[in-house]
């Protein structure tokens, strides 16, 4: 196996499963598309796979001029991780809430900062849906990376992020950052005491994060089929689920089919937020 293209957390090796060598090439930087490019232009023999962050991958095009086409370059395999966000403040910050955050946001405007890995990021998406749907005025400070931006916060020289889950959650859980809520549609059972963003106050908001495989387009079906049966295999063996779980991400899987409609879904729906928001590349 000669490159595993990743940009996300996870660092599982499947090499005792394929009896093939695993290389790890990360590829951070430019909202995900320094990596996909690389995947996208390998050879379509399934042995270069690309671990992709959805949310991130889906909405770059919508922000920058991708040599990419997210339908057209790649065939999906496998959806790995879901997560809501955390949106999480510092601790000396007058705010113990969501409502508690908006009132001094209006109180005010244009004196706090949010934080985000940059444009096309959740982080970034996150707070550009906070400001339009509270009706606030928060600035964007873009970071080389959203745990740039976590060490900030919990400095005291940042006062939002949202954040996501492995990133935030083991400092929320050390005391070292204050979490207000979390941003999915539901609240999630890895925090099942955290309130959503909606539930504490602002009605309408959800944003979630997933993460899944796939290979370059033109993969042959029954290599797709076989990475994608390993794959399933291996997200439901209890301890992978408790290795994600202790990161603040649910393992999941999918067939290839139900995956491609979630990616077609992701970017119909963050290319929506990006228009509405009137979010924009930094």
């Amino acid at each position: 196996m000669r490159r595993f293209c990743n940009r996300s957390l996870s660092r599982s090796s499947p090499t005792s499963s394929w009896g093939q060598p695993v290389v790890i090439d990360v590829r951070p930087g430019a909202s995900g598309i320094i990596g996909t490019e690389i995947a996208m232009r390998a050879p379509a023999d399934g042995y270069t796979l690309l671990h992709a962050n959805m949310s991130q991958w889906a909405t770059a095009p919508s922000l920058f001029k991708t040599a990419y086409d997210v339908m057209r370059d790649f065939e999906p395999v496998s959806l790995v991780a879901t997560a809501p966000q955390l949106l999480v403040v510092p601790l000396n910050i007058r705010a113990t809430s969501v409502q508690e955050l908006i009132q001094l946001a209006k109180a005010e405007p244009g004196k706090l900062n949010f934080g985000s890995g940059g444009a096309a990021t959740l982080a970034y998406l996150g707070g550009e849906l906070f400001k339009k749907l509270a009706a606030v005025n928060v600035v964007h400070i873009p970071y080389k990376g959203t745990i740039f931006a976590i060490t900030d916060v919990m400095g005291g020289r940042l006062q939002i992020v949202f954040s996501d889950m492995p990133i935030a959650l083991p400092h929320a859980r050390s005391g070292k950052l204050r979490a207000l809520a979390v941003t999915g549609a539901k609240r999630t059972p890895l925090v099942p005491d955290m309130p959503t963003v909606a539930e504490a106050g602002v009605p309408g908001y959800a944003i979630e994060n997933s993460w899944g495989v796939l290979v370059p387009k033109g993969v042959p079906a029954p290599v797709v089929a076989k990475l994608n049966a390993e794959i399933v295999r291996v997200h439901n063996v209890q301890d992978v689920k408790d290795r994600y779980a202790a990161l603040g991400l649910e393992s999941v899987s999918s067939t290839p089919a139900k995956f491609g409609e979630i990616i077609r879904a992701d970017a119909d729906k963050f290319s929506k937020i990006v228009k509405e928001t009137g979010a924009k590349a930094d």
